[in-house]
């Protein structure tokens, strides 16, 4: 089985998992950062794995996947997403639900791998997102309306990095690429 591992990666968290997933499954690793991939490669694979980082609840890149789904029917898909919340049902279903149309959701496999959060390593434009969700939680602080946890652990987050990547938790991705899972 011939297998293909793609991702976008911002800060490295989705990068780290990809080359996990790569060399577990001993697949091919394509970074669609650097490079552009045409679907017609993507036929020579049985297996294609895609992931990215979450951006406002959206999975970075994966509009390539769901536009090209109808010319990759006979093969296994699988995408994940990289995000610094816990891998809680509520928020795995909800980005889930947000990138995967219905109609695509019994062929295509999801699975939420948590990451991290790296202030210095953003792009200009997402230091000032992000900037803009610190002030808005701030605010929400000050205010004294009760913050959720992952806004908590957000507004540490700025001040310090956080790496919640952990190999282990590519597992149950790698049984259902083998066929296992």
């Amino acid at each position: 089985m011939k297998t293909v591992v793609l991702f976008k990666s911002k800060s490295g968290f989705t990068k780290r998992y990809a080359s996990w997933i790569s060399e577990e499954l001993h697949a091919d690793l394509i970074d669609m950062t650097a490079k552009r991939v045409d679907v017609n490669t993507l036929l020579t694979y049985d297996t294609i794995i895609y992931g990215g980082g979450l951006y406002a609840s959206g999975i970075h890149g994966v509009k390539f996947i769901i536009a090209n789904a109808n010319k990759l029917t006979e093969k296994k898909l699988i995408v994940f997403a990289t995000g610094v919340a816990p891998a809680r049902k509520d928020v795995v279903h909800e980005v889930r639900d947000k990138n995967i149309p219905s109609d695509l959701r019994d062929n295509v496999s999801f699975f939420y791998l948590r990451g991290g959060f790296d202030f210095t390593k953003l792009t200009p434009i997402d230091k000032i997102l992000m900037t803009l969700l610190k002030w808005k939680i701030t605010i929400k602080k000050r205010l004294k309306i009760k913050l959720v946890q992952d806004e908590n652990g957000m507004l540490a987050a700025y001040s310090m990095p956080v790496d919640y990547t952990r190999k282990r938790n590519i597992r149950q991705l790698v049984l259902t690429a083998e066929g296992q899972g």
